[in-house]
């Protein structure tokens, strides 16, 4: 025997392992290569994905905006908050208010107004919505009376309609923010539900307070999985369990986010605010909100 075999087989031995190394990084090489090359969109399906931006309804602040607009909208860029929602604007002139959030580099969708503002003076709220910024003027409730009958919802509806009609025509989106009472049944039926079915989706968005559609009863993914396209925007807070559900910090109650985020966009959601009608410390309240759905992925 040739004393010299063992290391010639050796040495094919490695040669081929080194071939067989060199295929397989030129053909990962390539699958990298290509994949860099599509859309990134392509894999938005198996990413973990993120909001956009967060947003806040200034009410959770009202406290502090009453005694300090451009303090606490400094307070709330700082927070890391991009979006604010505004829920009366303090006496300021709206000018001189979109130049504050221009310094802060804020940019402010919506605002909530009374029925009473969009009825009979609506010309006045179009004009500070527009210098303001605002896409959406959202009516945050309504009286009680119209959730009496399923025909005082229906005369409400084609209220909303026409509202809605004059937003078009100026430039602007008109919507409605719900609370529980939309969630007690009226003639059989769920007044949301009417609301939803009688208003003309080209005329009237609304906003779901996830909240409210909780502790009434509802369930805000099969809603908004019901009615895609119609709820624009979106009020975050938590829900302690029940019985109680009382407010909570966003993240710190029962409600899965995570589901409902992940449904958003295909839904037709285009904003997020983060909300807490009865924080006992509002900064440490919209810090902590802030601060989770920042890091939540979903």
């Amino acid at each position: 025997m040739d004393a010299r075999a063992p290391l010639r087989t050796a040495l094919q031995s490695a040669k081929l392992s080194l071939m067989t190394s060199r295929r397989t990084f030129l053909q990962t090489l390539g699958v990298a290569s290509a994949a860099a090359a599509l859309p990134r969109d392509l894999f938005a399906g198996i990413r973990n994905a993120k909001l956009d931006a967060v947003g806040l309804q200034l009410y959770t602040t009202r406290s502090l905006m009453a005694k300090d607009v451009e303090g606490t909208l400094a307070i709330v860029a700082g927070i890391g908050y991009r979006e604010v929602e505004f829920a009366g604007y303090f006496n300021r002139d709206p000018a001189a208010l979109r130049a504050t959030l221009d310094q802060l580099k804020l940019t402010s969708p919506s605002c909530h107004v009374g029925l009473d503002a969009v009825e009979g003076g609506f010309d006045a709220t179009a004009a500070a919505a527009k210098t303001l910024g605002h896409k959406w003027v959202v009516v945050a409730s309504v009286p009680g009376r119209f959730f009496q009958t399923t025909d005082s919802l229906k005369e409400l509806a084609q209220r909303f309609n026409a509202i809605g009609k004059r937003a078009k025509d100026a430039g602007l989106r008109y919507g409605y923010h719900n609370h529980n009472v939309e969630f007690k049944a009226v003639g059989g039926t769920i007044p949301l539900e009417l609301l939803l079915n009688e208003t003309d989706p080209a005329l009237v968005d609304f906003e779901m307070d996830v909240y409210w559609v909780t502790q009434g009863g509802g369930d805000p993914l099969a809603l908004i999985n019901k009615f895609p396209g119609r709820f624009k925007l979106l009020h975050a807070k938590d829900a302690s369990g029940p019985p109680d559900q009382k407010m909570r910090d966003v993240g710190s109650g029962v409600i899965d986010w995570k589901k409902i985020f992940a449904e958003r966009k295909r839904a037709g959601v285009e904003h997020v605010f983060v909300e807490r009608d009865d924080a006992p410390d509002p900064v440490a309240s919209i810090t902590a909100s802030y601060n989770f759905l920042h890091n939540l992925s979903f």
